[in-house]
């Protein structure tokens, strides 16, 4: 696989976050900042705005008020959103699915097949994506993340649909993220198989933990 890139600058700014769905209010005031190679576990139970708050972070839901900086390299774009609209079109293959995705978000990372091999679904290159599992096809939307480098990661419940082996993988893609300097932050309510516990911190959303 080619060497990823090293986002030794990269940065991540939260000040003054405030967020409301219709008429309910779901965080004011929101403050974090991430630095390179760390990771920021969104828990809390549903509807507390984990979703909201990465799709905050992405630029798709408008703020009531206060910032969101990300920095990075400035030739890359800043960010992958992967949440639930995986956007896979059933009658592509999995490689061409992947291969509309790298033309999309830039050809920065490696091939498509590096990627399908990466994730363990390379024999399954061929195939449409709607005679996918729903296992993989997870590991299919993980494998957007390695053809185009960005510095920080978003990512909504990634472990969903994933057995054992494909839950250490995601430990393994998001400690091969965190090597290269590359941030996270994780909307989840399972634990995650990380390498360790530096760089990670927890922040709930609501009142439940």
């Amino acid at each position: 696989m080619s060497a990823s890139p090293t986002f030794a600058q990269a940065r991540l700014r939260v000040r003054g976050l405030t967020v409301r769905r219709g008429e309910r209010l779901l965080f004011a005031d929101l403050a974090f900042e991430l630095a390179p190679g760390e990771v920021l576990l969104l828990r809390g139970s549903n509807g507390t705005g984990k979703s909201t708050l990465l799709l905050t972070l992405a630029g798709v839901v408008r703020a009531e008020g206060g910032s969101v900086e990300i920095t990075g390299p400035d030739e890359l774009p800043q960010m992958h959103l992967l949440n639930y609209q995986h956007g896979i079109k059933a009658r592509l293959t999995a490689a061409e699915n992947l291969g509309f995705w790298r033309r999309m978000y830039g050809e920065t990372g490696v091939s498509v097949a590096e990627a399908l091999q990466a994730v363990g679904i390379g024999g399954l290159a061929g195939l449409e994506a709607g005679y996918l599992s729903s296992g993989q096809v997870r590991r299919l939307s993980l494998a957007r993340l390695l053809v185009s480098y960005r510095p920080l990661w978003l990512l909504d419940e990634p472990s969903a649909a994933l057995d054992r082996d494909g839950e250490a993988l995601l430990g393994r893609l998001i400690d091969a993220h965190r090597e290269a300097g590359g941030m996270a932050v994780i909307a989840t309510h399972h634990a995650l198989p990380l390498a360790n516990g530096g760089g990670i911190t927890t922040l709930v959303l609501g009142d439940s933990p």
